[in-house]
């Protein structure tokens, strides 16, 4: 979600995490492969052997959409662990970022051999996942469905991220215009204690004409649509937003099944990885030099059900595409 919140859970996972993908190369010998390519990093998880097979692009990069990555790949199918800010040649901010990026990266798996341009599915989490339905909303012709976890109804502006720059942009833009976005001032700590990070999102809900002018049009994606969020999330609206894109997809003709599976226990960390036990339950922000914290939201016991529930049911998804 904020940057500082994916650094903790980092610290959090990082050792079990570079465990479980050890474990996995040593044992089946899938390794990825770097990509530096037409302007794109990645890394590329595939068996040696595979052959027009269902592939998914994870956004973000990092040990989350790495497990992934190589979870995908041991059932036989590709994954590519797409990381989008922060490296060297790269965006550093996640402002303006040309869709183009991601046009490109999908116009370059659907020629890769092992891979079935029309089983090309793009996943994300949190604002990964808001990224994930803009990018399937945007280029129908190259994606073919979305997995999303603690999913986004809009398109946030830059101002939603404390270490964003202060001038209000876009987040993203495409061929020279900017996507629309629901714009927002920057979250301020004041005088609390602990940040209530959930009503600040839905303030801006409650914008409703300019939330409609940002809604991704969901309506436009070619394939179908699996969500997952938690109802106790206290980060953002997860479970409100899917209930909005439900509607949308539900006010439109749509081709497609669109799931949304809720968990009543869960919070924010359903979208961290599914095989550790989240026992941290606060992240910190540092507004303006001063560090607060905020609650994830759900259960440790109510995240680790949803965890393990969804990624039976991503899996399934995947196998009856």
């Amino acid at each position: 979600m904020h940057k500082t919140s994916v650094q903790i859970i980092s610290l959090v996972v990082v050792l079990v995490v570079g465990f479980f993908i050890a474990d996995y190369f040593l044992f089946d010998g899938i390794a990825p492969r770097e990509i530096h390519t037409e302007g794109i990093q990645g890394k590329y998880f595939s068996q040696a052997s595979v052959e027009k097979s269902t592939t998914v692009m994870l956004l973000g990069g990092g040990a989350w959409s790495e497990y992934w990555a190589l979870e995908f790949a041991q059932h036989g199918w590709v994954g590519l662990s797409l990381p989008y800010t922060g490296k060297k040649g790269l965006p550093q901010l996640p402002e303006e970022l040309d869709l183009a990026y991601f046009e490109t990266a999908l116009t370059w798996l659907s020629k890769q051999p092992e891979v079935d341009a029309n089983k090309l599915i793009v996943m994300g989490a949190s604002r990964h996942a808001e990224l994930a339905l803009l990018i399937a909303a945007t280029f129908p012709n190259l994606v073919d469905g979305v997995i999303a976890y603690a999913p986004s109804a809009v398109v946030w502006s830059n101002t939603v991220l404390a270490y964003n720059s202060d001038e209000l942009k876009a987040s993203y833009v495409y061929q020279g215009k900017e996507i629309p976005y629901l714009s927002m001032k920057k979250i301020q700590g004041n005088n609390v204690d602990t940040l209530r990070t959930l009503n600040y999102w839905n303030e801006g809900l409650s914008k409703t004409e300019e939330a409609e002018r940002a809604a991704i049009k969901v309506e436009m994606i070619n394939g179908p649509i699996v969500l997952f969020s938690g109802e106790e999330d206290q980060v953002w609206p997860a479970t409100r937003m899917a209930k909005q894109i439900e509607k949308r997809i539900a006010e439109h003709q749509f081709s497609f099944p669109i799931t949304h599976i809720s968990y009543p226990k869960a919070g924010h960390l359903i979208s961290a990885h599914p095989e550790v036990s989240a026992s941290v339950r606060t992240g910190k922000l540092t507004i303006k030099g001063k560090e607060y914290p905020y609650y994830y939201g759900g259960t440790v016991a109510g995240d680790d059900y949803a965890k393990s529930d969804a990624k039976k049911r991503v899996i399934q998804f995947l196998q009856d595409l």
